[in-house]
């Protein structure tokens, strides 16, 4: 069977745009929806920290995350994908666990059409607060600036979700 090949999709020229913001993790998968209108400020429509166990097999976790991405990008209709590139720590395994859950998320916002842009931590930080070396207790401060949260945040991967969506919005002003 051929292969589905998707067009590349441009930033659209309609009034509002979505963009699903995404910290990759296969234990806690941070992310957030956010929109931005043709005037005014970035709008939370959605976030939540996605836990999966740490007995279940990885392939199932996988899958889960799948699942998960496909039913926010089916319910919240983003335009666009924004996603923290990977950061290799000391731990390399901990690091191909991850880089496989992001390798299903940009296949899962591909499928779906979606524009996709990856920044790494720099840039968030940067894209958020304007300084590139700003602590996270910063960069939460000027989320909650930025963006009216109605509701509590438990994890910080919910946090970095939602910055990866004001990145994206920062470089497409």
């Amino acid at each position: 069977m051929p292969s589905k090949v998707l067009p590349i999709k441009s930033v659209p020229a309609k009034n509002n745009m979505r963009v699903l913001g995404i910290d990759p993790g296969y234990e806690r998968l941070g992310m957030a929806v956010l929109e931005k209108p043709a005037h005014g400020r970035e709008i939370l429509l959605y976030s939540d920290c996605f836990l999966t166990s740490k007995k279940s097999p990885h392939a199932e976790r996988l899958l889960l995350i799948a699942e998960e991405v496909s039913m926010i990008i089916k319910k919240y209709k983003p335009d666009a994908l924004s996603i923290e590139s990977l950061f290799f720590n000391k731990n390399q395994k901990t690091a191909f666990l991850v880089a496989e859950a992001r390798g299903v998320i940009l296949s899962k916002a591909a499928e779906a059409g979606l524009i996709i842009k990856e920044f790494n931590p720099l840039q968030i930080k940067i894209g958020v607060t304007g300084y590139g070396r700003a602590d996270k207790r910063q960069v939460i401060s000027m989320i909650h600036k930025l963006v009216t949260i109605d509701k509590d945040i438990r994890h910080d991967d919910e946090y970095d979700a939602v910055a990866a969506g004001l990145t994206f919005f920062a470089h497409h002003r």
